[in-house]
């Protein structure tokens, strides 16, 4: 990752006959508390904007399939003001994401299917939609490479960002 506010953990995982078992958070790795958890089922090329909120640390992980993640700093006096960086988030590589107040993320569904799991930490208000930033998929002053040929799925949210 470009950013060192965003951070990268991968957890470790046992596996046997019968299967893996993996530590999905443990309060002890991190200094936040989280208080809000989401889930979101996605099949292929659904393309989740690229949101995100000037309150909220998020801890992302990707429990069954595969996407491509995408995370933008929306921080205007940011030196990398509007820079994105990726990375494959899997059921495989279990990564997960810890995304800082500022940034954006959002990601494209690349298997059949996804589940994609967020903790949120943050103080005061819940940080819904009216509190959020939206950013268009295909900005040109962002200049995303989005891995599919065709128009993604998106929500009535993102079509209507421009």
């Amino acid at each position: 990752m470009i950013f060192p506010e965003v951070k990268i953990f991968k957890p470790d995982s046992f596996t046997d006959n019968r299967g893996e078992l993996y530590t999905v958070f443990n309060q002890e790795e991190h200094e936040l508390v989280f208080n809000h958890d989401k889930v979101a089922v996605s099949k292929r090329h659904v393309l989740r904007g690229i949101h995100g909120d000037s309150k909220a640390t998020k801890l992302i992980t990707c429990l069954h399939g595969t996407i491509y993640f995408v995370v933008v700093d929306n921080r205007p006096d940011s030196k990398t003001y509007l820079k994105w960086d990726n990375i494959i988030l899997s059921e495989k590589n279990k990564y997960q994401i810890l995304v800082p107040p500022g940034f954006g993320n959002g990601h494209l569904v690349l298997s059949e299917e996804a589940v994609f799991f967020y903790k949120w930490s943050y103080e005061g208000k819940y940080p819904d939609v009216e509190d959020q930033f939206s950013l268009n998929w295909k900005d040109p002053r962002i200049n995303i490479n989005w891995p599919i040929s065709s128009e993604p799925i998106l929500s009535e949210r993102d079509k209507k960002i421009h």
